[in-house]
């Protein structure tokens, strides 16, 4: 299935993704709220070994070519792993900025959910990477997955903020 509908439905999926990992997080990932800051660091700690692949990926993917070595554009598999890191840096960007806050917002539930966000983002990217190079619903789906967790956690704190949650 591809065109629309089946972006639809691999964009739909990784919205279910994120909601299951997020209710799956609050309830079943208790750590400590004592733990919440350390918690916070190392939860970025996968996504950030992920970023890293990518960087190393595209700089090796450089050197194998004498034109994108001497600093020419990057073109074939190099340009696409450049396209995916690029977003993934992007993602981690709104990462760092919503997640740490959000986590401090959901009380008992912030460490656990922080922890599951790291790990569930990392996936994602890892799926984004390998559907960007495979097949493109994958590569939808991988985007969502990585992309909905950030707003639903964020708009799960803003209404624990308001009182709603």
């Amino acid at each position: 299935m591809g065109g629309r509908l089946g972006a639809m439905m691999a964009s739909g999926a990784g919205f279910l993704w994120a909601v299951l990992l997020l209710w799956g997080a609050a309830r079943f990932v208790t750590l400590p709220v004592f733990t919440l800051m350390p918690t916070i660091m190392v939860s970025f700690l996968v996504p950030g070994l992920v970023a890293l692949a990518m960087v190393l990926r595209v700089a090796l993917r450089r050197l194998g070519d004498d034109e994108m070595r001497a600093g020419g554009a990057l073109h074939g598999p190099a340009a696409v792993d450049q396209k995916v890191l690029q977003n993934t840096v992007e993602q981690l960007v709104l990462a760092l900025c919503i997640w740490p806050a959000a986590a401090v917002m959901l009380g008992d539930a912030g460490p656990g959910v922080i922890a599951s966000l790291g790990v569930g983002f990392a996936v994602a990217r890892l799926l984004f990477w390998l559907g960007y190079h495979k097949g493109g619903l994958l590569r939808v789906f991988g985007f969502a997955a990585g992309f909905w967790p950030t707003v639903l956690v964020a708009v799960w704190a803003l209404a624990r903020l308001a009182g709603a949650g």
